[in-house]
């Protein structure tokens, strides 16, 4: 059957076919490393380590793989990306298999890996204009919004639970290591336009500091960028660290449950995230865009304090499918106001802004959860990161002229909704 729409263009076709296989990849590997960690070690300072080792190189060079994706061929990039992961994962599987492997390996191998995403994903977000005519971005970009949660958050973490569960560790490593080659083989097989070089990049380069501080001139005049990209920041400070290090841990040692059973309840996640996209997309934008992300992000946030008073695996499930549907509505609200009220020469550098300002204490935040976790207990932890994240996001709402974006919206109320494509507050 030919395919319809984007899926005509074979570039497209294979890059978002790349995509979908790596990021399958990537799913079973969230629950792979969690699992390898609390084998390594009972306490959460071992996941709490990864984080940290693998989220400091990804924020410290961003930007600058924005300049590389920039400056040479997108596609050369996300190539040698792939390539160097696939070479960690399958190093990472070998110890594993061999039973050699120990925790400060890990952080060294995730460190790279962190590393080599922050070249891969400027490049995978900027190469698809250079493929697909401008008419069809929204499609292509819908596309992949509603596969990525399908991927990462539902059938990955399964795939990667009953590879941890039946063949151990070292095989789920070494099959993302697989799904990174076949992302690489895609890659090389795409035309010869895919490789060229954006135009005028040297000009562009010569720029940078200054569309750089234009770019953030920009945000300090709107409070609902700057204050969003902040709120944000601080919540995910308080939260993300807790929800990514300590869930693991409910599943293993609080629950006494097995590696298929945190695939279980990350893949539930994800399946609250596809609820939303499907929703979402095939309804208007709400009335009072600004108050709708804040509520639910906020009710959102307070899930993560219902890991922390689950009993059952079945009530951790039931938390991550209200935490990722909740956050996936907000984010895709949020990404549309950006997209609709921000001028498109201004839209990348805000973007960048957005995912500095919201993911840069994230390694803070990893940092801060063991010592919390040891001093005051699992559940207390979870429970008290849950409040308090709630309270940070329902504080940017309360921010003076917040909420005037509100009048601005609503004459739009009745549009289509675009795919999320922003950082804050992504799930």
């Amino acid at each position: 059957m030919v395919p319809s729409g984007v899926l005509r263009n074979r570039d497209f076709r294979l890059l978002f076919a790349g995509r979908c296989v790596s990021l399958l990849g990537d799913g079973a590997f969230l629950v792979a490393m969690a699992w390898e960690a609390y084998t390594l070690s009972n306490a959460p300072t071992a996941l709490s380590l990864l984080g940290i080792a693998m989220t400091v190189p990804l924020v410290a060079l961003l930007l600058f793989g924005g300049v590389v994706s920039d400056r040479y061929g997108r596609r050369q990039v996300m190539l040698l990306a792939d390539l160097l992961r696939a070479a960690l994962l399958a190093l990472l599987g070998a110890l594993a298999a061999s039973g050699t492997l120990r925790l400060w390996q890990m952080m060294v191998i995730v460190a790279f890996y962190g590393g080599a995403q922050a070249f891969f994903d400027p490049a995978s977000d900027a190469i698809v204009p250079q493929l697909v005519p401008e008419p069809q971005l929204g499609e292509a970009n819908a596309l992949e919004q509603l596969v990525r949660p399908l991927a990462l958050r539902l059938a990955g973490p399964a795939v990667g639970g009953v590879l941890v569960g039946v063949l151990g560790l070292g095989a789920a490593f070494m099959a993302d290591a697989a799904t990174f080659l076949v992302s690489a083989a895609t890659l090389w097989s795409m035309s010869a336009r895919a490789s060229a070089s954006p135009r005028a990049a040297g000009a562009q380069l010569e720029r940078a500091s200054v569309q750089a501080r234009e770019g953030w001139a920009y945000v300090r005049r709107h409070v609902w960028l700057w204050g969003t990209f902040a709120s944000a920041g601080v919540a995910y400070l308080l939260f993300m660290g807790p929800a990514e290090v300590l869930l693991p841990f409910m599943v293993k040692h609080e629950l006494r449950g097995s590696g298929e059973q945190l695939g279980l309840v990350l893949g539930a996640g994800g399946l609250g995230s596809v609820a939303a996209a499907l929703a979402m997309t095939r309804s208007g934008l709400p009335s009072r865009s600004i108050t709708f992300i804040y509520v639910v992000w906020t009710v959102g946030t307070l899930a993560v304090a219902g890991y922390g008073l689950a009993s059952a695996i079945w009530e951790l499930m039931l938390a991550s499918v209200a935490f990722n549907l909740l956050e996936t509505a907000g984010t895709i609200v949020w990404a549309t106001l950006k997209q609709r009220h921000v001028p498109g020469q201004m839209l990348g550098r805000v973007s960048s802004l957005d995912w500095l300002i919201s993911i840069g204490l994230l390694p803070v935040s990893f940092a801060l959860t063991a010592p919390l976790s040891a001093a005051l207990g699992v559940r207390v932890t979870l429970i008290g990161a849950g409040l308090a994240g709630a309270a940070a996001t329902l504080g940017g709402l309360m921010l003076p002229g917040m909420r005037a974006m509100d009048r601005r919206t609503a004459p739009t109320a009745r549009g289509g909704i675009s795919p999320p494509t922003s950082a804050a507050r992504a799930s």
